[in-house]
């Protein structure tokens, strides 16, 4: 939850605009307007390996490593300040109005109050859309914000005035769906930055139960290895499974200076209570709770079951 695209700019003509920072860039203020949080790093997804094995003659037979899907630029997009990707839940229609989804702080209109919910606020804000080499091939617009807080967890979702069917169409490109099920430690992920045109490599570490950043709390969030050293610009990426395809979770911060739970510094909470600070480490908030909320037509329900959003 950054605000630090000066600084990641500065970073960025130092080292070359091919190049991404090696460390996060440092965020001075944290005015609550949309501030993007995050920035990108290796330029491109590396291959899926494989491997040889001796056998007892000398020689080599190949090993196949687990299948991989080809992450890419497609279907994320570029807010004014933020990153983002347009969604559909597991049963979306081609039909449905199409979903982006990024971040509660990347919201135009200002961060979300602590147990604040905005739902169906109309709003027309637009969307660079990139294809598969991040090259922006559209401009879509928002009707309205479906679904907004910066409680629990940190996400805005709009309605777009397109359906998936009509983007496809137009353009030849895909919503990202989003997975269902809870994400699982150890897996293989890539954060997906539409504002920088990069993309992070690294693995789930693990889960946080609390997560204290200022005045909000998120639950449940993601911890990434240290690999995903995240910049200013990349709040609202889809954080994306290698080996399904899917969004598992959406980039929203980590802690820059080693502070204990203020802004940009974020700090750990267990279920005892205990406070730990993890410097350089960056988050997500994950995404599978978001499907249940969502039925005929990419309509909210926050009455439906299964669904455990904050409600207005």
């Amino acid at each position: 939850m950054r605000k630090p695209l000066v600084a990641a700019l500065f970073a960025l003509v130092i080292t070359g605009a091919g190049v991404a920072p090696a460390v996060a860039a440092p965020a001075h203020t944290a005015t609550p307007a949309h501030a993007p949080a995050h920035a990108p790093a290796p330029a491109s997804a590396p291959a899926a390996r494989s491997s040889a094995a001796e056998s007892p003659a000398g020689s080599t037979s190949a090993v196949r490593a687990p299948a991989v899907q080809a992450v890419n630029y497609a279907g994320t997009v570029a807010l004014s300040n933020c990153s983002g990707s347009v969604i559909r839940m597991p049963n979306s229609a081609d039909s449905d109005p199409a979903l982006v989804l990024s971040n509660g702080h990347c919201l135009e209109t200002g961060f979300p109050e602590p147990g604040e919910v905005i739902v169906g606020q109309t709003s027309t804000r637009s969307f660079t859309l990139l294809n598969s080499a991040g090259t922006g091939v559209a401009t879509l617009r928002a009707s309205k914000v479906a679904y907004s807080t910066m409680t629990d967890t940190d996400i805005t979702i709009y309605q777009l005035t397109r359906t998936y069917a009509q983007i496809r169409s137009s353009y030849g490109i895909s919503a990202l769906t989003l997975s269902d099920t809870h994400p699982t430690a150890g897996t293989a992920i890539k954060v997906v930055s539409g504002y920088w045109k990069r993309i992070y490599s690294c693995n789930v570490d693990g889960f946080v139960y609390r997560l204290k950043e200022g005045d909000w709390t998120w639950k449940d969030s993601v911890r990434y290895t240290s690999a995903c050293n995240t910049i200013g610009g990349t709040s609202g990426s889809p954080v994306i499974d290698n080996a399904t395809g899917k969004v598992v979770a959406v980039n929203n911060t980590g802690n820059e200076d080693g502070e204990r739970c203020t802004v940009n510094n974020p700090c750990e909470v267990d279920a005892g209570g205990n406070v730990t600070i993890h410097q350089g480490i960056n988050y997500a908030e994950e995404t599978y709770q978001i499907v249940p909320c969502f039925g005929t037509g990419n309509k909210l329900d926050l009455s439906a079951t299964g669904c455990v959003l904050p409600k207005p």
